[in-house]
């Protein structure tokens, strides 16, 4: 009878997560990964992942996935024609959870590194759910005054803008640094933050 592997997996795993998240994602090794987990074999991540790339894809599900199923049962409640603030602080509720756990704040902080990719946010893919595209859709086409190239820019720079605030407090948490706002603080301001980004009005040229 072949021996259960899931206890290794999962070592590989949450090192992989750990180290993603404190070294940097594009810096890691997978030998690093291995020794870390307390593997002698290199390919051990090869073994369960596929490749690098397919243990961050693993990572990425593993907590997109319910977090988009948050946002979806939010969504549900609100509706897709509320108000820009509720449709954002859907997605900053959703997304906050994630604070609440090592391997959640280590999610964020991996997220964060990730930059490059929110343009590509229509794409399906690990950690993309469908939740999180329709409620970004609903903001791409607000407001319909602005160009769409200004709305689609907009968009992007609020998922920066989301995604590092919330990795700079876990990483704050994970340091045990005093946070300069308690968490519903955090929240709502957040949020007044990525409705501002959105809703900004159109200034004028610059000298």
């Amino acid at each position: 009878m072949p021996r259960d592997g899931t206890p290794t997996r999962e070592r590989l795993l949450r090192e992989a997560e750990r180290l993603f998240a404190r070294e940097g994602l594009y810096r890691v090794t997978i030998r690093e990964i291995t020794e870390a987990a307390g593997q002698r074999n290199v390919s051990a991540v090869n073994y369960h992942f596929g490749s690098r790339e397919g243990i961050i894809d693993v990572i990425l599900a593993r907590h997109g996935d319910p977090i988009d199923e948050d946002r979806g049962k939010r969504l549900a409640r609100i509706g897709p024609e509320a108000p820009t603030r509720e449709l954002v602080a859907a997605l900053v509720t959703a997304y906050a959870t994630s604070l609440e756990t090592p391997d959640g704040r280590d999610y964020l902080r991996i997220v964060a590194q990730m930059s490059e990719a929110f343009g590509t946010w229509r794409d399906p893919g690990p950690g993309t759910g469908p939740w999180l595209r329709e409620i970004l859709e609903v903001l791409e086409a607000r407001p319909a005054s602005l160009p769409l190239a200004i709305r689609r820019e907009r968009v992007v720079a609020m998922i920066v803008l989301m995604t590092a605030a919330m990795a700079d407090r876990a990483r704050r948490v994970e340091l045990g640094r005093r946070l300069p706002l308690d968490d519903a603080t955090f929240l709502r301001n957040l949020t007044d933050m990525l409705v501002g980004v959105l809703e900004a009005r159109p200034g004028g040229a610059l000298q």
